[in-house]
């Protein structure tokens, strides 16, 4: 089982009423959530840890996770209110406002954290949840405590600069968590951020040098790229109409760990070991999913049958 650890919400898309009024519509979400959602879709045994609500929108998130076939044994329900995001778009491209002081899933501990049993193979980490406290330290404490387990590791931070409190502790944090990765996904904004101007390849090489075996690299309506120590692999997008990128690169996610899956290179060793073809492939399918999700409103990771 691949357990994506981290942050779900329900974003406040926007809409407009028949009656031309301004409205928003709740969808479940998160970066973390749709990366297990996404790969729950794709036929891949997922599981989903994280804080989750009993409320109405907790119930809406773990039906949804149910829907896709994602276990969810392992979430940690309260009583705490759902995180909200509401979401306004400028060309397309998603802009957050969030509301999570006291949520359920804000407030998990790293003494909430279960056992992980023998089936969890690999662990996701990423999103929104390693910016805040105490989830963020939560997770980095699982990240520490399964390093020696010999599960492969993967980290998208997916970084929001406007949510986050205290920069330095934050970029402290994902340092940690990338030398701890064999897995390391980034958008192309996200490389800049971390590594300043040295373009992607430049960029893509000292995240390398921290740790990690493997980097992807997205690039929006170019394509993604995947860098080894030994090889570097470039996927172009595919050409289709954008209705808004809200999870296109959490979908992007779920892809290249279904494709490793499939391989059989899920593993440490396999991670460290990846040929021209694997990686190519990784990418093809992380693009080939992404490109239907950007096709549709919303996080709406596609079904396996849908890219056969």
């Amino acid at each position: 089982m691949i357990l994506s650890c981290g942050e779900a919400l329900v974003d406040m898309l926007p809409r407009r009423t028949e009656a031309g009024e301004d409205a928003f519509a709740p969808c479940p979400g998160g970066a973390v959530f749709n990366t297990a959602v996404a790969l729950g879709r794709l036929g891949v045994p997922a599981g989903f840890l994280s804080g989750l609500s009993t409320d109405l929108f907790g119930q809406m998130l773990a039906g949804a996770l149910d829907a896709s076939g994602v276990d969810a044994a392992l979430c940690l329900r309260s009583v705490r209110p759902t995180t909200l995001a509401f979401v306004t778009l400028e060309g397309g491209q998603p802009r957050y406002a969030f509301y999570d002081e006291n949520t359920a899933g804000r407030m998990i501990r790293a003494a909430d954290l279960p056992a992980l049993p023998e089936t969890v193979v690999a662990l996701f980490f990423g999103g929104i949840s390693l910016m805040v406290e105490p989830a963020g330290a939560a997770y980095q404490a699982l990240m520490e405590r399964e390093a020696g387990s010999g599960r492969v590791m993967m980290l998208d931070p997916n970084i929001r600069p406007s949510f986050i409190a205290d920069e330095a502790a934050y970029r402290a944090r994902i340092a940690r968590m990338i030398a701890l990765a064999d897995i390391v996904k980034l958008s192309d904004e996200d490389l800049r951020w971390l590594e300043g101007r040295r373009g992607i390849t430049g960029g893509a090489e000292a995240v390398l040098a921290k740790g990690p075996k493997v980097v992807f690299v997205t690039e929006g309506a170019a394509g993604a790229h995947a860098f080894t120590a030994a090889r570097s692999v470039f996927v172009p997008a595919r050409r289709v109409e954008v209705v808004d990128t809200v999870g296109a690169g959490d979908t992007f996610n779920a892809g290249v760990l279904a494709a490793l899956h499939r391989a059989g290179a899920l593993t440490r060793a396999g991670v460290a070991a990846l040929s021209d073809d694997t990686l190519r492939a990784a990418l093809a399918l992380g693009i080939r999913a992404a490109a239907v999700t950007v096709s549709r409103a919303g996080a709406n990771p596609p079904w396996a049958k849908e890219l056969s």
